[in-house]
């Protein structure tokens, strides 16, 4: 019995030496606490992000407006604060074991701050204020207020960029930077250029908001940075990271003119965090339906039918205080029908264009850093393959059924040093190498036509930006070997940033960029409705398309007493040389196809200035608003129809002298928000071919002008329960096309001015 008793002394013993070294562990952990106050109003700020920057570790302020943030490493650090629409405050703190430090924080609400993240100026996150390059970035609120359902709505939104519709039967959509055409742009999720020559036509019109939390444009010139076809400019979607314990569900309808025909937008969302913030997940989804839209009564749509559902995810793992593991994964699956008879098969119609995408994409992403990131390395790798079934055709025509499948692969590491001084002033010397993978297969079954390209790039870059708080200059450049060109392509970039106070910034920028020759063109697909497609050949000795971008801008702000101001000025120019051309050499009877040639033409110029304003009355009034002026030009006459009694023409189509935007919101209480948003497009020249006319025609539109009114307001239901109800006109003026072809022999391709008529929307969400 007593060695019985002995060995239940030892355990007990035991035992409690274990909670001893347990709590003397815990008595050397380090904490902080705090809370955070918005100073103007001095009250508690709830889902503030708390983060100490040079590791992983972050929260955010509870529903009370209060932080804890334990077990964190020993060392010097910045402490921040920061949430959209306020500025950001930062803290200097020293943690040492067994101390709790208490750091409260004040922030002033901002409508108009320029310490927010980017990370398209220089591959890595820096503040946009202290950015190498203009980056202009467009939030979820933006979105909101302007009732923008996915990306290219919202895009119009943002200073010397348009988005326009350019086909009646399949609603194909493409963006314009500084007036150069789509192709010319390249888009990035997440950092990664994984939309292909396919996705890049309908892709903007199926990335819905809620993936968004924010869109970062770079006008200019970007191979030097993120590869080919950035030579307009760069678009970076950045998809939403989870941050605390939330969701909400949202539904919206919306009449379209006078018609009837209803769009239905559904909308759910949810993130997930771990009580240690070491994990997180965010879930999305999105189901869209749109009726077919007949404007002018001919029984042919002006906006096809549209059946579109996305879900995806995005979660990260912190795998220590100084490493990070993030998942990025979307699927999008999308039926588009135009044309007539859509409730038909696509052969019974006299004219139809019938899609059916399904797109599955995402990234892995590793993050790995030193204490105070002196040293920092990324690894990544991104996928997308889209699988597209397809009518491209007329009555009876059953051999205009096709297929494509496209695969894009993206993959790559890139080292950034921190130098405390090299040479004269503090840098960062970045390098990497990455490879770019596109698999495509394009099949029309009736013709026996097939078009394959399978490219391959490998890519190397390497730059270095000295930098301190007043003066950045960057040097540096990317080699591409592309297995379409012969020999590897040089895209310099150089950048100066001069701030004379902190609140002016002063920027010159070049930048070099280039576009490869393909051999499939999604742009043709409306001249495969009649039925004869098109296959494309690479001239002898054709060379890349190159581009030279020249810049300069001086970014303004100024409080003045309760107001805030922006001002930004910017001068762009950009010269292509060896412009893509294709020109008709003969056809093909075997496959009953138009024979074209891609030739290098003799090279086009753009030039422009910029003008964007921002003022904020308190958190009472916002008002931003841009507006562009620009020439675009080839620098010889170009012939672009097939009779040659047309005129030859030298200024480059579907790019207006003026374009601009504005937004303005009213919050006159907390929850009710009254706001207006608006596009302006400029007279332009539109191609206007012959079938409904006898001849070709360049047609010179009228300008139009497209404002959208919208008002919610928030219903507070149950503490951390919010309801939200909005309803809004979208464009008020019915500022709309007034002289679209009709019938069967209408060319599709002529369309310009604003996507809707006018069009009536109401909604309600849930957040929680």
């Amino acid at each position: 019995m007593k060695k019985y008793i002995i060995v239940l002394a030892m355990c007990l013993g035991c035992i409690g030496l274990l909670h001893a070294e347990t709590a003397a562990e815990k008595t050397l952990d380090i904490n902080i606490v705090g809370h955070v106050l918005n100073k103007e109003s001095r009250e508690h700020l709830p889902y503030i992000t708390i983060s100490l920057k040079g590791t992983t570790v972050g929260t955010m302020t509870d529903a009370s407006g209060h932080y804890f943030l334990k077990n964190l490493p020993e060392g010097d650090f910045v402490l921040e604060a920061s949430s959209v629409g306020y500025e950001t405050s930062r803290r200097q703190v020293s943690l040492k074991k067994g101390v709790t430090l208490e750091i409260d924080f004040e922030i002033e609400p901002s409508a108009v701050a320029l310490d927010g993240v980017v990370v398209s100026a220089n591959r890595s996150e820096t503040t946009r204020q202290l950015a190498p390059t203009l980056v202009n970035v467009l939030n979820i609120k933006t979105f909101e207020n302007t009732n923008s359902g996915n990306l290219a709505q919202g895009l119009n939104f943002q200073p010397g960029v348009r988005v326009e519709n350019d086909c009646q039967n399949c609603g194909f959509q493409q963006v314009r930077i500084n007036g150069l055409d789509g192709p010319y742009t390249q888009i990035l999720i997440d950092s990664r250029p994984i939309f292909s020559a396919l996705s890049g036509v309908y892709g903007l019109e199926q990335i819905p908001a809620n993936m968004i939390e924010r869109v970062e444009v770079m006008r200019g010139g970007g191979s030097a940075l993120f590869g080919s076809s950035a030579i307009a400019g760069t678009i970076n979607v950045i998809t939403k990271e989870p941050l605390r314990n939330s969701g909400s569900i949202a539904h919206s309808i919306t009449s379209i003119g006078d018609s009837g025909n209803l769009e239905n937008n559904t909308s759910l969302n949810a993130s997930l965090v771990t009580d240690n913030n070491k994990a997180g997940l965010y879930v999305f989804g999105q189901n869209r339906q749109r009726a077919g839209y007949d404007h002018d009564g001919d029984g042919f749509t002006e906006l096809p039918a549209l059946k579109a559902q996305t879900l995806g995810l995005r979660s990260y793992l912190k795998t220590s205080n100084y490493s990070k593991l993030t998942l990025e994964y979307h699927h999008i699956g999308e039926f588009r029908r135009g044309g007539n008879l859509l409730n038909r098969p696509p052969h019974e119609a006299d004219i139809a264009e019938q899609l059916n995408h399904s797109i599955n994409g995402g990234g892995l992403n590793y993050n790995l850093f030193t204490p105070n990131e002196k040293h920092r390395i990324n690894l990544y790798a991104s996928a997308q393959h889209i699988d597209r079934e397809s009518y491209y055709g007329t009555k009876q025509n059953l051999d205009a059924y096709g297929a494509t499948t496209d695969l894009t692969i993206v993959a790559g590491g890139q080292y950034v040093y921190s130098f405390d001084r090299c040479l004269f002033m503090p840098a960062d010397l970045t390098a990497g190498i990455e490879y770019n993978y596109d698999k495509l297969r394009d099949e029309m079954k009736g013709y026996h036509r097939t078009t394959r390209q399978e490219v391959h790039i490998e890519s190397a870059f390497l730059q270095n930006e000295w930098k301190n708080e007043r003066w950045s200059f960057l040097v540096g450049g990317r080699l591409d070997k592309h297995n379409l060109i012969d020999h590897v392509i040089f895209s310099p970039r150089a950048n100066v940033r001069f701030n004379p106070t902190p609140n002016i910034n002063l920027r010159a920028s070049y930048s070099s960029g280039f576009r490869a020759p393909q051999t499939y063109d999604e742009d043709l697909h409306v001249a495969a409705v009649g039925g004869e497609g098109t296959i494309i050949q690479q001239a002898d000795n054709l060379k890349e398309e190159k581009s030279h971008s020249v810049s300069l801008s001086a970014d303004m702000y100024r409080r003045f007493g309760p107001f805030q101001c922006n001002l930004l000025l910017e001068g762009f120019y950009t010269r292509l040389n060896h412009v893509f051309v294709l020109e008709e050499i003969g056809f093909d009877q075997t496959h009953n196809a138009t024979v074209k040639e891609r030739r290098n033409g003799a090279g086009a110029q753009v030039a422009g200035v910029t003008v964007e304003g921002k003022v904020a009355y308190l958190s009472l009034v916002q008002l931003q608003a841009g507006v562009t002026w620009q020439q675009s030009h080839y620098t010889q006459a170009e012939r672009w129809s097939s009779d040659e009694s047309v005129p030859v023409e030298k200024r480059i189509f579907r790019t207006p002298d003026w374009y601009g935007y504005f937004t303005a919101t009213y919050t006159p209480v907390k929850p009710l928000n009254i706001a207006l948003s608006g596009t302006y497009t400029g007279s332009m020249l539109v191609q206007h071919m012959a079938g409904y006319i006898a001849k070709d025609v360049a047609v010179t539109t009228p300008d139009f002008f497209d404002m959208t009114a919208k008002v919610s307001y928030d219903f507070s239901l149950y503490k951390t329960i919010t309801l939200q109800v909005n309803a809004g006109v979208q464009n008020i003026f019915n500022a709309y096309q007034k002289d679209f072809d009709q019938g069967k022999e209408r060319d599709s391709g002529y369309i310009y001015g604003p996507s809707l008529p006018r069009s009536y929307f109401a909604g309600m969400k849930l957040m929680f």
